[in-house]
């Protein structure tokens, strides 16, 4: 009995040190491989005096669709320059020396060397490694090269609004996120190298509670954003910003299944690596996730779907259109005030008439109404970047009739490009909310890469819905979009444009000679991959968004069936 005990021990220790031992090995592994830069770093930190933001942070990876990487915000090394003046017995020799292998301030180099109470000045940053291999072997004294991480943005300008930046804190020399993702995600970017000091057994066992804790780590982001499309889409609204002198323009290309946004474009941007915080911040902020709006026409595919959905209407439902309507004592108009008579709600969403879509409101019932359109753009899409504004849509909930037949055609309520761009991909998707996201995975400093997890969509249209609103936005493009010159003959294409005034933000009301033009649009009509929403605000000398946005919303069409070899459908 005694030796089946011992036996047994005997076992149970074998077992217990081979665990060890395994996980010896993979801490040794992390902490040797994984974490190699985080010594080097450290390493060199004990040599060096350094001056410079030397933190380790996380990257954040766009990927192609073959899926190989692009990094769009990465760390850079290289060296800081420094001089000791107490050191330095001939400023001048010095100087000639350094300034043949680097160029030099001069004024500004003498007034630093000739600091004789202190011990350290910056000539200058993010020197090059051939060019800190030529001073150092020099052997100068008093002058000191320290190692230094910077944070780089190899695309530049690509996607600025949704990357963000680093900045320093207030006055302090902490740094943290700016603006876009490098803010949302700032703590799991943020890398505490101070951690490979931790004792070696409290390593390995906080270890392994930080892999079943993962959201805690710290890693490196994995986007949705396919930098070729991003590329392509900035310079689609580049030519709308130079041809039609806008004040701003902007675009999403999404999968209106999974919420995954392959572009957020917006013009006019900034290099990401040369902003100054001197520069206006309205150029920093993202105004596809925190500016406002009212969207006009494009709205009203959402209220036909409201309409079907509830049986209060079909495609071949007719109304009499007299050009107005008067309700509350105050009356509203076609774009351009001519009534067309008995009419279909085809024709109403062909024609775009103002009040085709306020006699469905009215039929529909402004509670039902109000309930569905709250439910579709009246909160916040949750999308994963800072600042997401709230949308405003107070006029669904008065008990007067004009604020709902207003709010048909989207006017008297206002929203983000992402929040209605949320809404609209319901119509294609088979009537279900989606969740907006920038990100879809992160790989954490440990090695692990964990998946985001996707929230539950919500219904909202009945499948027959959203597949009879998509055969009714087909008829506009094949039909009424610049008289069907556009479709696409073996690709179905569904799509609404927008024309609104802009709101007067100083005495209230409207503009009668400033625009907000948009137009979204899904395809294949019928199994959409990507849905695309366009604005330009205030473009010059030209009336209605079926000028400005016709062309580039079709060459990011073709561009996007070419790129992702769409099968035709039809």
């Amino acid at each position: 009995m005694q030796s089946q005990i011992s036996k047994f021990w005997i076992r149970f220790t074998t077992l217990g040190v081979a665990l060890l031992s395994l996980l010896f090995l993979f801490r040794l592994y992390n902490l040797q491989v994984v974490n190699h830069d985080s010594f080097e770093d450290l390493s060199s930190r004990q040599q060096y005096s350094l001056y410079s933001n030397n933190q380790n942070r996380g990257s954040i990876i766009f990927k192609y669709r073959n899926g190989d990487d692009f990094f769009a915000a990465t760390n850079k090394t290289g060296y800081t320059l420094e001089i000791n003046p107490q050191i330095i017995k001939n400023p001048e020799d010095t100087y000639n020396i350094l300034s043949s292998i680097i160029e030099l301030n001069q004024d500004d180099y003498f007034q630093k060397a000739n600091k004789e109470d202190d011990n350290s000045e910056i000539l200058t940053k993010r020197i090059d490694i051939k060019t800190a291999e030529k001073i150092l072997d020099l052997d100068l004294q008093g002058v000191i090269l320290s190692k230094e991480k910077w944070r780089f943005y190899p695309g530049k300008e690509l996607a600025a609004q949704v990357l963000g930046f680093q900045s320093y804190k207030g006055d302090s020399t902490e740094i943290e996120g700016r603006y876009g993702l490098e803010r949302y995600y700032d703590d799991i970017l943020s890398i505490d190298d101070s951690s490979v000091f931790k004792n070696f057994f409290v390593e390995i066992f906080s270890g392994i509670e930080k892999n079943f804790e993962s959201e805690d780590l710290e890693g490196s982001l994995i986007s949705t954003i396919e930098p070729n499309v991003q590329t392509f889409t900035e310079e689609v609204i580049y030519q709308v910003e130079e041809k039609w002198s806008s004040k701003r323009t902007g675009a999403i290309v999404m999968n209106p299944n999974t919420g995954e946004i392959y572009a957020m474009a917006l013009n006019p941007s900034f290099d990401v690596n040369e902003f100054s915080m001197e520069d206006s911040v309205s150029i920093f902020n993202n105004d596809l996730v925190e500016g406002i709006y009212e969207m006009g026409s494009i709205i009203k595919p959402l209220t036909v779907a409201i309409g079907l959905d509830t049986n209060t209407i079909t495609s071949e439902t007719t109304y009499d259109d007299k050009g107005f309507l008067t309700l509350n004592t105050e009356t509203i108009y076609n774009y351009d005030k001519r009534g067309r008579g008995v009419v279909n709600m085809q024709e109403v969403l062909n024609q775009s008439l103002n009040t085709g879509v306020a006699f469905i409101a009215s039929e529909v019932g402004n509670k039902v109404f109000s309930d569905y359109m709250k439910r579709l753009i009246g909160d916040k899409s949750g999308i994963d970047l800072p600042n997401e504004v709230n949308p405003q849509v107070a006029n669904l909930d008065s008990p007067r009739d004009i604020e709902h037949a207003t709010a048909s055609y989207g006017h008297g309520i206002a929203m983000s490009p992402v929040q209605v761009i949320r809404g609209l991909a319901a119509l294609g998707n088979g009537g279900e909310l989606v969740s907006p996201h920038i990100i879809k995975s992160v790989k954490y400093d440990l090695g692990e890469e964990k998946n985001k997890a996707p929230k539950k969509k919500e219904r909202i249209f009945k499948e027959s819905t959203s597949e009879e609103i998509s055969r009714m936005l087909t008829r506009v493009v094949d039909e009424a979009l610049m008289n069907g010159t556009v479709a696409l003959p073996n690709y179905s294409i569904a799509a609404k444009t927008g024309t609104a005034l802009v709101t007067d933000q100083v005495d209230g009301g409207y503009y009668d000679d400033r625009y907000l033009h948009t137009f979204f649009g899904y395809f294949p009509s019928y199994d959409p991959q990507f849905i695309i929403l366009l604005y330009t605000i205030e473009p010059k000398d030209v009336l209605y968004a079926s000028h400005t946005l016709t062309t580039p919303f079709m060459d990011l069409v073709k561009y996007l069936i070419n790129y992702y070899e769409i099968e035709p459908d039809r």
